[in-house]
């Protein structure tokens, strides 16, 4: 692998229920998905990105083949500038909170939640 790429490009997050998902998200990083044109029985809901910039993106997945869990990877969304803005969002959304802020010292936060999908997800930010 070049070092100058990013050794993530592409992640999905599993769901049973993209509309769901969709409104879990949306709600907890305040923000708007955009829904994917659907491939081989595949329904998507991308995360907002630069498309093109060579940044790593990624979208929430449904279908047959992917299906989530609290043991799989764990993926870290980013959620600068302040990582209790978005916690504090995510109960009320319909997610759990499984591990609160936690300094990880000069390199920012992080936190673990499981979404409305039973997926285990962890969050980190500077603050």
């Amino acid at each position: 692998m070049d070092k100058s790429s990013n050794a993530l490009n592409w992640f999905e997050v599993p769901t049973l229920d993209i509309a769901r998902a969709k409104k879990f998200y949306e709600t907890i990083f305040a923000t708007i998905m955009e829904d994917m044109p659907e491939m081989m029985g595949m329904k998507m809901t991308a995360f907002p990105a630069d498309w093109g910039s060579g940044k790593v993106s990624g979208a929430l997945a449904q279908s047959n083949s992917h299906k989530p869990s609290e043991d799989g990877a764990v993926i870290y969304l980013n959620a600068n500038p302040d990582i209790q803005t978005v916690l504090d969002r995510v109960e009320p959304a319909g997610g759990k909170i499984v591990m609160p802020k936690t300094s990880l010292g000069p390199n920012g936060y992080m936190a673990f939640f499981i979404d409305t999908e039973g997926n285990k997800m962890g969050l980190h930010a500077q603050n």
